[in-house]
């Protein structure tokens, strides 16, 4: 069975990420642990874009990662990006042990509007489900309301459940 393991860089707030942790181990019905972890994060830091390097920080966080987790991913709250994309949520080694996520562009004051705790919660929910379920061998699915449909925007996370659509819950019952 699989353990997994979520790891908190940075000011987060711990009710907040306990109230998600749990949510993940009754999705995923996997046993979730929590804890904070450290990093300067100055070393990722990109000057000409303003943003953090997720490709470099994935690689850490898996060379730091809990030797007894199966699955493992780093929360962030800072803005990531990848060389070929302006910018990321998460993103995840295929198959592999290694995933992050970030609720920096999940937040709708990025985008100018009113804070709302409810969407933040539920959009990065289904972000860490969905990394997850890249660490778990699922690649992204053409089924509109699967948690593995691509986002490229935030407004595609508020369309998706939070959930696996039955073909990729059973592509993940075959793997285990």
């Amino acid at each position: 069975m699989h353990t997994i393991s979520l790891i908190a860089y940075g000011q987060f707030d711990m009710e907040f990420l306990e109230r998600i942790a749990a949510e993940i181990a009754t999705e995923l019905n996997y046993p979730v642990s929590l804890t904070q972890g450290h990093l300067d994060l100055s070393d990722f830091f990109d000057p000409n874009r303003r943003q953090y390097n997720g490709n470099e920080l994935i690689k850490v966080v898996d060379a730091m990662a809990p030797p007894k987790a199966s699955k493992v991913l780093g929360l962030f709250t800072v803005d990531l990006f990848i060389p070929i994309l302006t910018y990321i949520f998460g993103q995840a080694f295929l198959n592999g042990r290694t995933g992050i996520a970030s609720l920096h562009r999940l937040k709708n004051e990025y985008y100018g509007m009113k804070p709302n705790k409810f969407l933040l919660f539920e959009r990065f929910k289904k972000e860490i489900i969905h990394e997850l379920g890249h660490t778990l061998g699922l690649k992204h699915c053409y089924f509109p309301p699967c948690v593995m449909q691509s986002s490229t925007y935030v407004e595609d996370i508020d369309q998706k459940e939070p959930g696996f659509c039955l073909q990729c819950l059973g592509s993940i019952k075959n793997e285990d």
